[in-house]
């Protein structure tokens, strides 16, 4: 007998009528935008009258989640960088030196004195003025290597050292370049991501691409240079000693020292140790505060291993200046009045409350640990975008219309049944999509357009076995319980190797081919849902009313 369960249509309906609901902000998408943005923005930095409206405009109780637009959609900027991880190698030699000096200093009676020596930029050059002495040398900074932690890097260590003449030459091992290099990369991949995060953007595409290279992609951002601008104001903290200030930059250094100039003091330039004492990389925290005169300035907090070269080297040079240099200017440069314990401080400066808090996001964000070169940028405008969300809107509608029409022509009423269901299958699609926050690019409304064309396959199946059977059957009803029952291998089996291409797809692919992916695999899990139970359902309570005698397909 043809009958469903009543528990079976209620959760059949309750399916239909989630997916819908789910989809309905779609259909108002620039209003629940600016809802959402609105909403957001309240949350972070608090409430205005004008946010206040914008986030009335859609129903707190309506859900608010859409499908975002991808970078070909809604315009934007597209990046293809490159690592400089040569300037990590280069940083890490330099912050070597007070090491190397350190350690050395006991053994003087047998080395002599200690100096640094103009190096290449992956070596490190250290003068002995007692080369006999140079075995003992050699041991001592030996001793500073530390194991490469890497899987291929296991058993080495992580510094070459080797002597020539009376200079000691410390370069770093194969193993540690190549766990250098990977560090750098994904660092560089994980405070790009944070930075453009803090900016609020929707749904950026950050991946890394080949050994040294990132790929940004950011929708809805006015232009690549404007992005280039957001990945390059991440700050770069160091914290170093004063060795004297002056009014020149042409001024000598001298070795292993650096002129830098002042933020806020025209003309005034300071001379500095390159190796800095802690830097920004060590911050845990940064945060928009005041100082005790009530003016703007960010506190921050380091790490417990930063916390302690802070105090020891706070405890040890009292009475004298120390710089705080951003970004290569030096911002402040109190003089120490006392021991600093605890690792937690604060920057002051001629800085507004928004240059505050932006500066402490900055920090937040962290430093890249190597340059930037921009081997490839694009900015794709907003009027492109709409071109080709006009164009896949006129695709699909054709395509949508045609589905219609043929199947109406091909099979009556049966066939208005299946243009129901296909309906409520694309309604399905985008409220699966809204759900999972998934991203529709060009290649997406492709798949869309796929999935419409190939939604009703399932119901030509069904309706030609009815066709067959109503010849044959005993009664209308056996006809379409029969051609249900003997469609679903070939239904089931179909859609399955279309999931499986689909799958294969997404774990293989990228960026648009796993847009097209995501939409024909959801295509094809609701258009069989709607084929399978939607359709049989409508047909059922359709000959529940009417009990015809026989039936036209």
């Amino acid at each position: 007998m043809l009958q469903i369960d009543l528990w079976k249509r209620i959760l059949i309906w309750g399916i239909v009528a989630v997916g819908v609901f789910l989809a309905l902000p779609n259909a108002f998408y620039t209003r629940v935008e600016q809802h959402n943005d609105a909403v957001a923005a309240i949350e972070q930095q608090g409430a205005t009258a004008e946010r206040d409206a914008a986030a009335a405009g859609w129903p707190s109780f309506l859900p608010s989640g859409l499908v975002n637009l991808g970078l070909d959609l809604r315009g934007g900027a597209h990046l293809l960088a490159e690592v400089q991880v040569q300037d990590v190698y280069a940083a890490r030699l330099e912050a070597l030196w007070p090491e190397v000096r350190d350690a050395l200093r006991p053994e003087r009676a047998t080395v002599g004195t200690i100096r640094l020596q103009p190096s290449g930029p992956n070596e490190l050059r250290v003068k002995i003025s007692q080369p006999e002495g140079m075995a003992r040398a050699l041991e001592v900074v030996r001793g500073l290597a530390q194991p490469v932690v890497s899987l291929t890097g296991a058993g080495a260590t992580d510094l070459d050292v080797a002597g020539e003449g009376d200079e000691i030459i410390v370069r770093l091992s194969e193993a540690e370049q190549q766990a250098t290099d990977e560090r750098t990369v994904r660092q560089s991949l994980e405070i790009i991501r944070r930075r453009i995060d803090e900016v609020g953007t929707r749904e950026p595409t950050i991946q890394r691409q080949g050994t040294d290279r990132i790929l940004i992609q950011v929708p809805g951002i006015g232009s690549a240079a404007e992005l280039k601008e957001i990945i390059g104001t991440t700050a770069q903290l160091t914290f170093q000693p004063v060795v004297g200030r002056g009014s020149s930059a042409n001024d000598s250094p001298g070795i292993g020292n650096e002129i830098l100039p002042s933020l806020d003091e025209e003309g005034v330039f300071y001379t500095l140790e390159q190796a800095p004492v802690v830097t920004g990389e060590e911050l845990v925290d940064a945060q928009p505060s005041f100082d005790q005169n009530g003016r703007p300035a960010v506190s921050f907090r380091f790490n417990p291993a930063g916390a302690r070269k802070f105090g020891d080297y706070t405890a040890e040079n009292i009475g004298n200046p120390f710089a705080i240099v951003l970004d290569n200017e030096v911002i402040s440069a109190p003089v120490i009045q006392s021991h600093i314990p605890g690792g937690s401080g604060i920057i002051t400066g001629n800085f507004s409350v928004e240059e505050s808090t932006n500066l402490a996001v900055l920090l937040r964000a962290g430093a890249l640990p190597a340059g930037l070169t921009f081997l490839e940028e694009r900015t794709i405008g907003p009027e492109l975008g709409q071109d080709s969300i006009d164009a896949g809107k006129i695709a699909t509608v054709v395509a949508f219309a045609g589905v219609l029409v043929f199947m109406f022509l091909s099979y009556g009423l049966f066939g208005l049944f299946a243009n129901i269901a296909l309906i409520l299958n694309i309604a399905l699609l985008f409220g699966l999509l809204s759900l999972i926050g998934a991203t529709l690019t060009l290649p997406g409304i492709a798949g869309i357009v796929l999935t419409v064309g190939m939604a009703v396959d399932a119901n030509v199946l069904v309706f030609e076995r009815i066709r067959e059977e109503s010849r044959t059957a005993k009664g209308p009803a056996r006809a379409i319980e029969l051609g249900y029952e003997k469609a679903l291998s070939a239904i089931v089996d179909a859609n399955i190797t279309t999931i499986l291409t689909a799958t294969i797809l997404f774990a293989m692919g990228s960026g648009p081919v796993r847009g097209f992916a995501i939409t024909l695999g959801i295509g094809i899990i609701t258009s069989v849902f709607t084929a399978i139970y939607v359709t049989r359902l409508i047909i059922v309570i359709w000959f529940g009313r009417t009990r015809p005698k026989t039936i036209e397909i």
